[in-house]
């Protein structure tokens, strides 16, 4: 006797069917987390960054005021930038 593989065919297709479905959901999450990851990729939380910017550039510009390479106006209008 013979095997029936008409009768086997079915099953298969509906199984194959959904991992091709799950195969291609798993290709676009993986696209999606890459841009996703790569857009904010050296980004931190704001409130941090600018803490920690402001921080910096005082420092800098305090010490451009002491070399002498800006004037007291200049440095109090940059800070006055700076802090708002």
């Amino acid at each position: 006797m013979m095997f029936d593989w008409s009768s086997a065919g079915w099953g298969w297709m509906i199984f194959g069917g959904i991992f091709m479905v799950i195969f291609w959901c798993a290709i676009i999450g993986v696209i999606i987390w890459g841009i996703i990851h790569l857009t904010k990729k050296g980004q931190t939380a704001p409130s941090v960054s600018s803490a920690t910017n402001k921080t910096h550039y005082m420092e800098i510009l305090k010490e451009r005021y002491a070399k002498g390479e800006i004037t007291k106006e200049e440095f109090d209008q940059m800070k006055k930038d700076l802090l708002s």
